[in-house]
């Protein structure tokens, strides 16, 4: 991990068995696609996190509000203070989407646990079905979200018009306009297929290999900065379905190969193919000039 440009935001399997009784300071979270997995078995002292009840707001398309947040974290037994650990199901997937959100508001102490739940089983070590309890923190909300990891359907209108690079995460049936929805999955969504213009396809799920951990920064800076020519120095924005799969993929950029300014555009496909009058592209990539 130490190659990486921000290796403390990573901790191992190993230290998470080592530090997961320590629940004064750290607060192990799962958050998972498949919300009813924590309850099949998870970390001891682990806290469950749904990211669809408890990140977002019932009578609007947006994430939960500053205070809202702030009342999350304390029933959780999370303070200011407190070091979140994050993991999850399909590769620490909706694990890097809490992460964000987290970051969205300012938590400072928030790493991720390399592997997430595949390696922690793979490794056969303990899972149980306990929920554990802890008495309620206190968290002080952020004035706001900071906006500078997050873009806006206008905000990305103009980084496209202006040339600027933007990665489309999902599947290449996806961005071709095959389908609307990650194979397999129900079509359902947007009304249009297809990507942005401009966008380079990199599938999430390239960033991780075989046991689920993150891929080294050699493999990574081939992949998005060799055979995509993206540039750490630029401006970049990632985008997916509902800006889920494009949390790993900013995660990514931002922490391991160190982009200074990137940001996740989670209105994404259903909001982009949804809206009239924009921009769509069908088929593959343009190739890249070098």
């Amino acid at each position: 991990m130490s190659a990486y440009a921000h290796p403390d935001v990573l901790v191992a399997t190993d230290w998470v068995a080592e530090h997961h009784t320590e629940t004064e300071d750290i607060r192990i979270v799962e958050s998972n696609e498949d919300v009813l997995l924590y309850d099949t078995g998870h970390i001891p002292n682990a806290v469950h996190i749904d990211w669809t009840n408890d990140l977002q707001q019932e009578d609007v398309r947006d994430f939960i509000t500053a205070d809202q947040f702030a009342a999350l974290c304390a029933s959780k037994g999370i303070s200011n203070d407190t070091t979140v650990v994050f993991y999850g199901d399909k590769n620490n997937w909706w694990a890097c989407y809490a992460f964000w959100v987290f970051k969205l508001y300012g938590h400072e102490h928030a790493v991720l646990m390399d592997g997430g739940r595949k390696k922690w089983i793979a490794e056969d070590r303990p899972l149980t079905k306990e929920t554990p309890s802890f008495p309620e923190a206190t968290y002080e909300a952020p004035a706001g979200p900071d906006l500078s990891i997050r873009a806006f359907r206008d905000e990305v209108l103009s980084h496209q018009d202006a040339g600027g690079p933007l990665v489309d995460v999902r599947s290449p049936e996806e961005f071709r306009g095959e389908k609307l929805h990650i194979p397999g999955y129900p079509q359902e969504g947007s009304l249009r297929g297809g990507h942005i213009p401009g966008a380079r396809n990199v599938p999430w799920s390239e960033a991780a290999a075989a046991d689920g951990t993150f891929k080294s920064r050699e493999e990574l800076e081939e992949l998005y900065l060799q055979n995509e020519g993206l540039s750490p120095d630029t401006e970049t924005i990632a985008y997916c379905r509902i800006g889920e799969r494009s949390s790993h993929t900013w995660f990514v950029l931002k922490y391991l190969l160190g982009f200074e300014n990137v940001r996740n555009y989670d209105g994404s496909w259903t909001e982009w193919g949804n809206l009239v009058g924009m921009p769509i592209e069908k088929g593959d990539a343009a190739p890249v000039e070098r």
